[in-house]
């Protein structure tokens, strides 16, 4: 995956536009509702591209990106990872042209959604009340919300209809509006200024087991029929939201369905939450990069030798994924995700960066996983400003030569005993070690691991 000044540099020029026109209201939406989930640089250059556009107009004027650069006052880095977000969170589209001039940029700037649609979205309204709390949270739904007038039951409705207050055309006119018929609507290489409202984010559905998930209710009686498209959207979005795999999302399923024979989405959703929430300690899910962001991969070309390839590897799966493969194909404890969530969040690492911390802790510690050593690691290489896969094996091994160092220069007297501690093949600097962990596919036993690295210890020893 290219680098960040592969996809974008200063000199590269970019436009503006706008999927329909952006109102002031949405100002408050992007401010309280999307900005805590984004951050304030992604606000702030969504709000900056907004301003290119000179009022109830579309298109900004051509600009490059160093005046971009010196508008926010952020390097090019934190531009294109800002992109990315907006993209990601569906209030961005970009498009790219290459010819003999040089590269230039559309950037398409999307509404937000509007209040009802964002706290009854399922995804987005579930990341916010974990971000800042349930008092919180209902404070901002007070915000958007205005209290309901009912009518008095004494009054009594007497709005005339279009038929009662208009006539038809006659014949005459008609033939005349068919023969013009071409002039009604907008020019060739026009649009109607105009705003359709946001779509909310949508999991692909691809991304879900949905021939497993029908199996498994083909035993418990359940029609296809009651899988509609729209429970299909819901079920991808659920999975992905909660990490729910087809042979658990049956359950859900069966607990939702009504005398009809339907599925009931918020029955549904409901218990797809509160069984979340029972496994997480009354937690909700944090809105998190799955995998190393594409700004942070250091992967140019196809990876070739065995490092690379295991850098690709941690750059492209999710740390779960990892935890549970270094541990023999055990899921990992509630306690341990909790711990994982926390050193995401609290010390902002990426995920790639989490799955070397996640090898080097489990090899150090003898398989356990325990808060305060990890803390430890994590808050260093957080001080280190650490980004990238390859960063944080080198911080690894600098630490490791160095408590190697201080073994050799310690006293030898009244020495506790040192155990013998299994590392990583990475650690060995040679770069001659070789590595196991090639495709996720790889069903090696643990033991088979363990056999295979003592025999290349001894050999690095010697």
């Amino acid at each position: 995956m290219a680098q960040h000044w592969q996809e974008l540099i200063p000199i590269d020029r970019y436009l503006v536009t706008s999927n329909g026109l952006l109102h002031e209201y949405d100002r408050k939406v992007l401010t309280f509702l999307y900005q805590p989930l984004i951050g304030s640089t992604c606000l702030s250059l969504y709000m900056t591209l907004w301003a290119e556009l000179e009022e109830n107009k579309l298109w900004s004027e051509s600009s490059t990106h160093h005046l971009l650069m010196n508008l926010l006052s952020v390097n090019l880095k934190d531009i294109y990872e800002a992109r990315l977000s907006l993209e990601g969170i569906g209030l961005l589209k970009t498009y790219v042209k290459s010819d003999e001039t040089g590269r230039s940029f559309i950037y398409e700037l999307y509404p937000p959604l509007n209040p009802e649609q964002f706290f009854l979205d399922g995804m987005l309204n579930i990341y916010l009340y974990r971000k800042i709390g349930k008092n919180h949270f209902a404070r901002l739904k007070r915000f958007f919300s205005i209290a309901k007038k009912p009518l008095d039951e004494d009054y009594l409705e007497v709005t005339r209809a279009f038929q009662d207050v208009f006539a038809s055309a006659t014949p005459g006119s008609l033939q005349y509006m068919q023969e013009h018929a071409e002039d009604l609507g907008a020019e060739s290489n026009q649009e109607f200024i105009g705003r359709q409202d946001q779509k909310p984010i949508q999991i692909d559905t691809n991304t879900f087991d949905f021939e497993l998930l029908m199996a498994g209710l083909n035993e418990s009686l359940v029609p296809p029929k009651a899988l509609t498209k729209k429970v299909k959207d819901v079920i991808s979005n659920l999975a992905f939201l909660y990490g729910i795999s087809p042979i658990e999302m049956k359950n859900f399923i069966l607990g939702a369905i009504n005398e009809k024979d339907e599925i009931d989405i918020e029955d549904l959703r409901k218990g797809a939450r509160d069984w979340y929430q029972f496994e997480n300690y009354d937690q909700l899910p944090s809105l998190i990069n799955r995998t190393q962001p594409a700004v942070h991969q250091v992967q140019v070309t196809e990876p070739k030798t065995q490092e690379e390839k295991l850098i690709r590897y941690y750059e492209t799966t999710p740390p779960i994924v990892i935890f549970k493969e270094l541990s023999g194909g055990v899921e990992p404890s509630a306690a341990n995700l909790k711990i994982l969530e926390e050193i995401m969040i609290k010390y902002k690492l990426p995920p790639g960066v989490v799955n070397v911390l996640i090898e080097v802790v489990l090899r150090k510690t003898d398989m356990k996983f325990t808060k305060g050593f990890v803390e430890s690691i994590a808050s260093h290489w957080a001080r280190l400003k650490i980004k990238t896969v390859k960063e944080a094996m080198e911080a690894a091994r600098k630490e490791e030569r160095g408590f190697q160092e201080s073994k050799k220069t310690g006293k030898s007297t009244k020495q506790k005993p040192i155990r013998t501690e299994v590392l990583p093949d990475w650690f060995d600097d040679s770069g001659k070690a070789s590595v196991k962990a090639e495709t996720k596919d790889q069903n090696t036993e643990l033991e088979a691991k363990k056999r295979a690295i003592e025999e290349k210890l001894k050999a690095f020893r010697k």
